[in-house]
């Protein structure tokens, strides 16, 4: 029930503050989501729970927006790759950054 409610409220969430940030502020939808993300990383002091959860609230404009961006017409800013190429280009990203970006485990904060 938990995990229903969270990833509810951050699909919604995350839909809704990335809309606002790309139609407020004029950055658009490709770089409306990166901004808010490096903004909380680098220039907050804000917990890392908190920094998980805001980005996992932001991962759906985040993921939505590189879509948009793959797939729009050049017209409107987009690169005109197509859905299904597009979806391909994400997979191929997400394994890549899977098996060649090293996962360690942090150390135990009791063993310090």
């Amino acid at each position: 029930m938990f995990y229903s409610t969270a990833i509810l409220f951050s699909q919604t969430l995350g839909t809704a503050l990335g809309d606002w940030i790309a139609d407020t502020n004029g950055l658009g939808y490709e770089r409306g989501a990166l901004v808010v993300v490096a903004a909380a990383y680098f220039f907050t002091s804000i917990s890392r729970t908190l920094l998980f959860w805001s980005a996992f609230i932001l991962t759906r404009p985040l993921g939505a927006t590189v879509g948009d961006f793959l797939d729009k017409p050049k017209a409107d800013g987009g690169l005109a790759v197509g859905r299904f190429d597009a979806s391909a280009v994400l997979v191929a990203l997400i394994v890549a950054l899977i098996v060649f970006v090293p996962q360690r485990a942090a150390p135990h904060p009791s063993r310090g």
